[in-house]
């Protein structure tokens, strides 16, 4: 479910091979930084407020193959080797201090620079500061460590501190010096010029359309502004259906914002709602599936409560959407995941509901909340999660017991032990239990990559900025711009086809391709030069990204068969390109 729209394309466009020596050029420039890094429209159903098990605000559709129109023949291309860079040159760290910089993906002449300063683990004096400045020139900022993201991650934040515009391309040293005791270490940053930026960069900017729910902000020239209609109507459906579940009402416009790259799982909400909306989504999710969940939060939010502990507010969420990355039936999964011995008991995800296993701790908040309004309807359900109030010296764990005692006399540890005897009793679904499993090793294996080659797109500390900053700043490149060598982009291909062969039911392709992708992070980490070259299928996918890279086009999406290829890619717009390649003993050809 990753091509959110099927893209229509002129049949009379000719192919633009790229420039190869511009294109060379970009590689060798990024040889040397040293920074990590379609369907059918779903149409929801407007639901009432459930008193048992909610219909599912949304029908999961299988994602048929995308069909633009194919371009007339091109002009044959060589076949690709694989000569340019991987991954990004990893340069040993020289000091406890790790330093992330943004925008990911390589800095051009013009860009408003960040940088993370993480301090290592250990105790640090309250006092401390950090000072960045110009090797031997000018300061450009100080400030203190704080916590940063879900993780509290301990670090400095120094946000678009460097102004790059009016300088030359090349290298640049940064020199982070800390304050009182004068230690510093060093960074060097290279600059690539500013005409060599890739698109929809240098002519994106912040645009906002309104619909009847909500103000839509987007990226011009991204999938979002292509689909934008789609987007706005879903939602529209989305907010009346979750305004009609929770019986209240959307005063204020929400605001939704529509990210041209991933970030976390793929959805955030706090005063306004993020969500990640690419062809190349790696983290495969439904556009309306996630809008709904994070519309729940918003209005669950609105509606209030003294305490709202998160196995509460995540499993409503996910129970109010009928699912959490797609429409699932979530006590047979549930209770799939007791069979398989994963699940974590409700005290262990009350106090630390974040760090639990993701998709087993959201799975069993809905199926908890799905039990309850089952036993005692939904209205019963409501009034106990709103009275949960704080008891003096308590825990959460204490709060959800006293208000658990007044509604329901029962305490959390009955309430659970009835939950377990009732997931019991349920009959188990081997099909269910495979996709459970399987779901897990999937968004497991795509934090893994996140953890070691998209860092800033790990959900527990996710650079996540506000709407209302990028748009008066006009900054687009912390969003338009990520990790994309030819590592990542076929790491992000094989993600892609995972999950579509998991949401099709084909569970032995999608073991088979996380099994690939997870022994291309084991030779990463041991030697990032080796990466790829130990596994039949990573090597087919990197050549064959590369031969598409290499013919001018950015790979979002691969159709694999056994000698041939179908490729979605972009080249200079929004618009989705079918490629068609055949495999020949030396790598991949353009089938003309």
């Amino acid at each position: 479910m990753n091509l959110q729209e099927q893209a229509s394309n002129d049949s009379t466009k000719p192919v633009r091979i790229l420039d190869m020596q511009k294109r060379a050029l970009l590689f060798s420039w990024l040889t040397f930084l040293v920074v990590f890094l379609g369907c059918r429209i779903v149409t929801p159903t407007v639901q009432p407020v459930p008193s048992s098990s909610p219909t599912p605000t949304s029908t999961e559709t299988a994602t048929p193959a995308p069909t633009p129109t194919p371009l007339d023949t091109p002009t044959p291309v060589p076949v690709a080797t694989l000569t340019e860079t991987v991954f990004a040159t990893v340069t040993e760290t020289l000091d406890a201090f790790d330093v992330r910089v943004h925008p990911d993906g390589g800095l051009f002449v013009g860009d408003l620079v960040s940088f993370e300063v993480i301090a290592p683990p250990g105790p640090m004096p309250q006092e401390q500061e950090i000072m960045i400045s110009i090797a031997g020139g000018e300061e450009l900022a100080r400030t203190s460590f704080d916590a940063f993201g879900i993780a509290d991650r301990r670090q400095a934040t120094f946000r678009w501190v460097w102004d790059t515009s009016g300088l030359e391309p090349g290298k640049y040293t940064i020199e982070f010096a800390l304050l009182p005791t004068g230690e510093a270490f060093t960074r060097t940053y290279t600059l690539l010029p500013a005409s060599l930026m890739q698109f929809p960069e240098p002519d994106a900017s912040w645009a906002v359309a309104e619909s009847d729910c909500c103000l839509v902000y987007y990226i011009t020239g991204t999938a979002a502004d292509r689909d934008l209609q789609f987007l706005l109507d879903t939602a529209d459906l989305e907010a009346e259906s979750t305004a009609t579940q929770l019986g209240g009402v959307f005063e204020d416009p929400i605001t939704i914002v529509f990210l041209p790259r991933v970030l976390g799982h793929g959805g955030f909400a706090g005063n306004e709602i993020y969500i990640s909306y690419l062809d190349r989504n790696y983290a495969g999710n439904n556009p309306a599936q996630v809008i709904h969940h994070e519309m729940v939060h918003i209005l669950d939010s609105r509606k209030g409560g003294e305490v709202r502990p998160s196995i509460f507010v995540e499993g409503l969420a996910v129970y109010l959407s009928g699912g959490h990355f797609k429409q699932e039936p979530i006590i047979p999964r549930t209770s799939a995941v007791l069979d398989q011995g994963m699940y974590i008991p409700l005290a262990e995800l009350t106090n630390d509901f974040y760090f639990a296993q993701h998709e087993i701790s959201y799975l069993q908040g809905a199926a908890l909340i799905e039990y309850m309004v089952r036993t005692w309807g939904w209205e019963a359900y409501e009034a106990f999660y709103r009275s949960i109030t704080p008891q003096e010296n308590g825990t959460q764990i204490d709060a959800i017991d006293a208000a658990l005692l007044a509604n329901f006399d029962l305490t959390f540890a009955e309430l659970e032990a009835n939950f377990i005897e009732f997931l019991n009793e349920q009959p188990v679904d081997r099909s269910a239990s495979e996709d459970v499993r399987l779901s897990v090793y999937f968004f497991d294996t795509v934090r893994r990559y996140q953890q070691l080659l998209d860092p800033s797109a790990y959900f527990l500390t996710a650079w996540l900025l506000g709407i209302t900053e990028m748009v008066e700043t006009g900054i687009v490149a912390d969003y338009v711009r990520h990790p994309a060598l030819l590592g990542n982009i076929a790491l992000e291909i094989m993600f892609v086809t995972a999950d579509r062969a998991l949401r099709s039911g084909d569970f032995v392709e999608t073991e088979a391709l996380l099994d690939s992708v997870n022994l291309v992070l084991d030779d990463y980490e041991r030697d990032p030069a080796q990466a790829f070259y130990n596994d039949p299928t990573a090597t087919d996918y990197l050549t064959l990204v590369h031969a598409a890279m290499e013919a001018g086009y950015d790979p979002q999406q691969v159709f694999p068969g056994s000698d041939s290829a179908v490729v979605y890619g972009l080249q200079g717009s929004n618009e989705l390109v079918e490629l068609r390649w055949n495999k020949i003993e030396t790598g991949w050809e353009y089938a003309e």
